[in-house]
């Protein structure tokens, strides 16, 4: 992926979808092309030539100062997950690497971790949004990735090409959308990663909608949210997720998936524990 193109798409999305009302800019009575803030409205409130905010959106700016890149996160009114993305895009907050980058494996202490969450879905994510070890419920209330080919332990590639999927998630679109803009502030983070450049091709030719919200440059970091999914004996249940770096190990992610005590999603995760558990627990 070549940042300058990435760069320039980003600000040029951003720029577009910012109100020059809400912005704080009065009409001046010239006609808009397009919506959103233009190029000198963008320059004048980042306090920066109109020039050097044109290269800069042209990827013709060379590396742009932090102090640069926050006036123009204030400007474009950009939220914490954008303001990241910029800074990974103007390479100036992770090291680019350059080469194949090593598979990712989980550390036994982690690992162990994981493992005691028994009562709830919990998984391991790794870069690009590779499943890299899953507990018995996630397994059960999401797929049971550990069966799939090693190629295909993906969450991307399971929202947006497995059937299952559109029958599971109460909300498929939304969780789908957020899965794409995972996506993107991945490839902000790691634009040398060629497996993450072959996964959007995949996707590209296999869902239909991937395309069309890949290049809406929308980002997302995972931290907390809601996720509903439908499961065809427990039936529909709601989890609070939360997302959790593995300190030492910035591209691991556990994601816990809990659920209000004493609520029907409860109940529901209990009867699913029950059903799904080894047989020797059962008796």
């Amino acid at each position: 992926m070549d940042p300058r193109s990435e760069i320039s798409d980003f600000l040029r999305g951003r720029r577009a979808r910012v109100n020059p009302r809400e912005a704080g800019l009065a009409d001046d009575g010239r006609a808009r092309r397009v919506p959103g803030l233009r190029r000198d409205e963008v320059a004048r409130l980042a306090n920066m030539s109109v020039e050097y905010y044109t290269r800069l959106e042209q990827g013709r700016a060379g590396n742009p100062s932090p102090e640069v890149l926050e006036s123009l996160a204030e400007a474009l009114r950009l939220d914490p997950s954008e303001r990241e993305h910029l800074l990974d895009l103007a390479g100036r907050r992770a090291p680019r690497r350059r080469g194949p980058i090593a598979a990712q494996r989980v550390r036994p202490g982690l690992l162990l971790t994981l493992q005691s969450l028994d009562s709830v879905p919990a998984f391991i994510v790794g870069r690009r949004m590779d499943v890299l070890a899953a507990n018995r419920l996630a397994k059960a209330v999401i797929t049971d990735f550990d069966a799939l080919p090693a190629r295909r332990r993906n969450l991307a590639r399971w929202y947006l090409l497995d059937p299952e999927a559109r029958e599971k998630a109460v909300d498929w679109e939304s969780m789908a959308r957020d899965t794409v803009a995972v996506l993107r502030f991945d490839a902000g983070r790691h634009p040398d990663d060629r497996q993450l450049a072959d996964l959007v091709g995949e996707l590209t030719l296999g869902c239909p909608e991937f395309s069309g919200w890949w290049h809406d440059h929308e980002v997302l970091r995972r931290t907390h949210g809601i996720k509903r999914y439908a499961h065809p004996v427990a039936g529909e249940m709601e989890f609070a997720y939360e997302a959790l770096e593995s300190p030492g190990e910035p591209d691991q992610t556990l994601c816990v998936y809990n659920v209000e005590p004493g609520s029907a999603s409860a109940e529901a995760l209990r009867l699913l524990d029950s059903w799904t558990a080894p047989s020797l627990r059962r008796s």
